[in-house]
Formats: structure tokens, sequence, C-alpha cells
């Protein structure tokens, strides 16, 4: 079985979309191990691996997909996946009385 990595439609399956972490290919479609190395490899449309090895598994299985982070920190939907608290940055203080500047936490 296969998994998707990449969104794109399959032209030679009536241009079905194939979203990020769904299995490919779907139930009831087979495919040729030319199709599969065009998918997974650079020698298509896209010109990048759209599909990737995920090993043998059973079929239902195969109807669960996970959410994909994209290399931007993003899921598929176009949501950062980052944690909602800001980064606490140092912040540089006006000089005290002494004439030492003071470098405390911004929240």
């Amino acid at each position: 079985m296969y998994r998707v990595v990449k969104f794109f439609t399959d032209l030679q399956d009536g241009d079905h979309p194939y979203h990020v972490g769904e299995a490919f290919p779907r139930d009831g479609v087979e495919v040729t191990e030319e199709r599969i190395k065009e998918l997974s490899g650079r020698e298509n449309r896209q010109g990048v691996p759209l599909i990737e090895y995920a090993g043998e598994q059973d079929s239902e299985q195969e109807t669960e997909s996970p959410v994909d982070e994209c290399e931007d920190g993003a899921d598929e939907s176009g949501d950062s996946t980052e944690s909602a608290e800001p980064e606490k940055k140092p912040v540089k203080k006006k000089s005290s009385k002494n004439g030492r500047k003071k470098v405390s936490e911004k929240e």
C-alpha cells in the first residue's frame, strides 16, 4: 500500500483527487507498477514524488487518514500546527540608575 505525500488529481482515474495521508490507490482501483513508479518518483507532471510506500496494511486501516504537516508547519487545511503560546523574547530596557542596561523576558 502507498500513502499520498502531496495532493494530486489522478488523471488516469477520472481526475480523482488524492489528499495527503490517504491510501493510494483507492479501493476498487488497480494501477500498474509503472504508474506506481511514476507517482513515487519525479517523472510526473508535478515533478516531485506524490506517493510513498507505506507497507502492507489491512483495508480497515486504510480508511483512516492522518493529517500530515506540510514543510511550513501547516496542516493540509492551511492551519498552523504550531503551539498557540507566543515565544518569549528578551527585551532590552533603558539604562537604570547605575548606568547598566537591564534585560528581562517579555511575555
